[in-house]
């Protein structure tokens, strides 16, 4: 099954996160069949980069999104000025 989860990146204490399509069954920083987006928690605001058209082509293709993912698409979207 193939899932559209975060992959961490950066250094101790200083977390970025890549927004990635994935089997289920592989490792978290193993091969992944796309990138989709991006998120760094540690600005202020925190910023989230998608590529919303990418996200719906894998969702109709099958992919599921994790909780995590979700909860912050849906922030991203109730946003002012988005």
């Amino acid at each position: 099954m193939v899932v559209i989860r975060f992959q961490r990146r950066g250094t101790k204490k200083t977390p970025h996160h890549r927004i990635v399509v994935m089997d289920r069954r592989d490792a978290q920083g193993s091969r992944v069949l796309e990138i989709v987006g991006h998120y760094d928690p540690s600005r202020h605001p925190p910023t989230l980069s998608v590529d919303e058209s990418r996200i719906a082509h894998w969702m109709s293709s099958g992919a599921q999104m994790s909780e995590a993912v979700a909860r912050q698409l849906k922030r991203l979207r109730k946003a002012p000025g988005k």
